[in-house]
């Protein structure tokens, strides 16, 4: 268990109109901070007010991009309490990322303890409105100044807080999505399935060409054969075919969602037939001219459910459930929101109560 020392501070800002949060864009009073030194593991785990860091310019992270992150969300329940979903899902996910990038394992119980202690020092800017979170970024970086491509021995452990409105301006309303067939994000062998900010840098050439042609998101294919669905920019993809809800199977290329996990348990639990495996371009084309595509819609932390009504594929526009939320995305929004809030029942313990 971790002896985090506290530091609060003198100076705490005013809290912001629920109304105009958008998304990333506010920070709160204070951040968590742990050191990793190698030969003592990690040590000195505190929370201090909310600040910038001093870096030597030499610093690998700016080098070589070892680095990770993750994204989990407080909620604020019916009964005034603060809750978290599923953050040991975020933990486990934390080791197999820093795995890849040979980041040491930072152990499950101090992730979600950290997490925890922070949000309950700062729980005063959890936002109340409907659609409304605490959006929460922990996220670890090498730190020896060494221009030399080896992994670093020192790292920083850090979770910053953002109170977030709804990750899509349009909120529930269907988004557009172009599928890429130019650029790839990530093969197998890579790092797809890691949180790391280099996957979502190879991302933002395609995200510019989708949003210079109107569309919210980018849905990649495969980087090999470049035919099989993987994952959105921002969100893993489902689809409903013909009754079945479909979503491409993890193959080492495509991040492990925790969300994903949510709604393939749900869909399940409801008695629906999903089925996790290759889905390629063409079939999405031949459901939707068959009349078998019912529903599309992406799955992720930071927007839960996002209904998509357009899909985009080189010169075929394929219109979704005429471009409105379809009732399986409806049902499991209101589901899942309503689990994290406390609204709705949680048979699964997703959901700790701080």
């Amino acid at each position: 268990m971790l002896d985090i020392r506290i530091e609060k501070t003198k100076n705490p800002k005013a809290k912001p109109d629920e109304s105009k949060l958008g998304f990333g864009k506010i920070f709160t009073d204070h951040m968590f901070i742990m050191n990793y030194t190698e030969g003592q593991g990690w040590h000195d785990p505190r929370i201090v007010p909310y600040q910038d860091i001093s870096l030597s310019p030499a610093s690998m992270v700016f080098h070589y991009g070892q680095e990770m992150f993750e994204g989990l969300k407080a909620y604020r329940g019916a009964d005034g309490k603060a809750r978290l979903f599923r953050p040991i899902m975020n933990a486990r996910r934390t080791n197999e990322s820093n795995k890849r990038l040979v980041i040491p394992q930072l152990p499950e119980e101090d992730f979600v303890q950290a997490v925890s202690e922070i949000v309950r020092v700062d729980q005063d800017w959890i936002p109340t409105a409907p659609g409304t979170s605490l959006y929460i970024r922990p996220f670890i970086i090498a730190t020896d100044d060494f221009l030399g491509v080896a992994p670093s021995k020192t790292y920083l452990f850090i979770i910053i807080l953002s109170p977030s409105g709804a990750y899509y301006a349009s909120g529930l309303e269907p988004v557009g999505i172009w599928i890429e067939d130019d650029y790839v994000r990530a093969v197998r062998g890579g790092m797809g399935f890691a949180k790391t900010g280099g996957n979502y840098a190879a991302s933002l050439i395609a995200q510019v060409k989708a949003h210079d042609d109107g569309y919210s998101q980018v849905l990649w294919l495969d980087g090999v054969e470049r035919k099989y669905i993987e994952e959105v920019g921002a969100m893993n993809i489902f689809f409903k075919i013909d009754g079945k809800i479909v979503t491409p199977m993890l193959n080492g290329s495509i991040l492990p969602g925790i969300t994903r996990n949510s709604v393939i348990e749900l869909c399940k639990s409801w008695g629906m037939d999903v089925e996790e495996r290759k889905v390629s371009v063409d079939e999405l084309i031949e459901a939707q001219k068959t009349g078998k595509l019912e529903e599309c819609f992406g799955s992720g932390t930071a927007a839960v459910i996002s209904p998509v009504g357009k899909l985009r594929y080189k010169d075929d526009v394929m219109i979704i459930n005429g471009g409105d939320i379809g009732p399986v995305s409806q049902k499991l929004y209101d589901t899942i929101t309503g689990i994290q809030g406390g609204t709705v029942a949680d048979p699964f313990d997703w959901v700790v109560v701080l």
